[in-house]
């Protein structure tokens, strides 16, 4: 491996936010997979002239269950946003066998596989919602860390919120970052911290190439959006009879309002298309409005207009977005993974 550089895969690719973090930090992508094939066309769209080797060899993959494990080139990272699915005999106690049916046995079959081969990947980046710690009653979580444990791997795990890392979205995820065990393992790793809530520096400085600055909604916003964003007299009546009704109950559901000096949003979802309910922006004199596409890519961090390209339509890029990967916080990571494991 040449110095400073090194190979990684992005499984689940979804439209990259692995991709240009692993990047950014000197990574090559030699094998990605995604299913959906509209994130299909994004993704190839925005990386096809950084990593042309990865389109021009065929290992841009639609289905990461049709891949052929013995074609995957040799890597470094594994990187991937898993889907949580439920782990049928997560109680029967046969380590990686108990995985089978599920996505992340995808991911534990390909690690095997390059350990079977004498490849090991050094370092494994997988991301995934907050709630895959409890659910099936903290079983599935448990599960993946004997799993990783079996497979020879040392593991951290920590939930970030991307609000700490300079966009204003309180999304926040799990990350586990597990590492080769050996005789120059190190016994833990320290994900990065951003800024705290009260926008305190609490990472050291030194693993910092850039200060994050504190950030409020009003810096991802356009400074003129198409009329169609406003959303309707309808939908807007609808919204406000719902957090009537909500109120009424004592709950707290019901849609979001924000406007510039909101030092943060709620999380965007992959349904954000639908009616924007988590996340309206106010406009004076009307009704308010969704985020346009653009403002949903930077929300998520994405170089939109700078380098990164919407190329689908605003149902796919909401998707898109809403499924995404927190592009500054998964790079604050790798940056991380580059300096203490590789």
């Amino acid at each position: 491996m040449m110095k400073g550089k090194f190979k990684f895969i992005d499984l689940f690719a979804g439209i990259g936010g692995f991709h240009i973090a692993m990047h950014s930090v000197g990574g090559e992508c030699v094998f990605a997979s995604e299913w959906d094939k509209f994130a299909r066309i994004t993704y190839e769209h925005n990386f096809k002239n950084i990593s042309p080797k990865l389109f021009s060899s065929g290992n841009f993959n639609a289905d990461i269950n049709d891949a052929d494990v013995d074609k995957i080139p040799d890597f470094d990272v594994l990187c991937g946003g898993f889907p949580c699915q439920a782990f049928s005999n997560a109680g029967l106690k046969k380590g990686f066998d108990d995985t089978r049916g599920t996505l992340f046995f995808n991911i534990a079959d390909i690690v095997k596989h390059k350990i079977d081969k004498g490849f090991p990947p050094k370092v494994l980046l997988l991301e995934n919602v907050k709630g895959l710690k409890s659910h099936d009653k903290g079983k599935t979580f448990k599960k993946i860390l004997e799993v990783l444990d079996g497979l020879g791997y040392k593991v951290n795990h920590e939930v970030l919120s991307s609000k700490n890392f300079g966009v204003p979205q309180n999304r926040q995820r799990i990350f586990i970052v597990a590492w080769l065990k050996g005789e120059n393992s190190p016994e833990s790793f320290s994900f990065p911290f951003g800024l705290d809530i009260n926008n305190m520096p609490i990472m050291d400085k030194e693993d910092l190439e850039e200060k994050v600055k504190p950030v409020k909604v009003g810096d991802i916003l356009e400074s003129k959006v198409d009329e169609k964003y406003t959303i309707s007299d309808r939908l807007h009546a609808g919204h406000l009879r719902r957090l009537s009704e909500h109120k009424e109950k004592g709950n707290g559901f019901g849609f979001s309002l924000f406007n510039k000096n909101s030092p943060y949003t709620s999380t965007i979802s992959a349904r954000y298309y639908k009616d924007g309910s988590e996340i309206l922006i106010e406009q004076k004199g009307k009704n308010p409005r969704k985020l346009s596409p653009k403002e949903a890519g930077l929300l998520q961090g994405y170089s939109i207009g700078k380098g990164y390209s919407i190329v689908v339509s605003d149902v796919q890029a909401y998707k898109q977005f809403g499924n995404s990967v927190s592009v500054p916080v998964v790079t604050a990571i790798a940056k991380q993974i580059k300096k203490q494991l590789l």
